[in-house]
């Protein structure tokens, strides 16, 4: 279970379900979550909007930021770095000119902080012990 959301601005519009389909795939390849609850939001701004360092992105510039949230512990050093490496280079293909500082960051919950369907994922690994 894992949720991505991806802000970028950039001068065209990225084609929504394909980049869905291409960042749940890399989060099911390189994470090992399941792909039926990974959800992923995607917002664009206007290129206007975004700056780096203070100063508005260029003509024909792009920027994005691409967050992910996954239970603590559930991956490894490796699994991360690849996530970020191949996620940062799927955006990169996607949009135009897109500036070295968009980030991709993992952010990782505590497993009894966050859950899906009322109940926590702390929860759902104790239930699913055998004691």
């Amino acid at each position: 279970m894992p949720y991505l959301n991806l802000s970028y601005a950039a001068p065209d519009a990225l084609p929504v379900a394909e980049v869905a389909a291409t960042l749940t795939g890399l989060t099911v390849a390189l994470l090992g979550k399941k792909e039926s609850l990974t959800v992923v939001s995607i917002n664009r701004m206007p290129v206007d909007h975004w700056f780096v360092g203070g100063q508005a992105l260029t003509p024909g510039q792009s920027g994005a930021v691409l967050e992910i949230r996954v239970t603590e512990g559930t991956n490894t050093k490796a699994q991360k770095a690849a996530f970020i490496r191949d996620a940062f280079g799927a955006l990169a293909a996607r949009l135009a000119e897109l500036h070295p500082a968009s980030y991709v960051a993992i952010h990782d919950l505590p497993a009894d902080a966050w859950g899906y369907s009322g109940e926590t994922q702390e929860y759902r690994y104790i239930r699913g012990l055998s004691l």
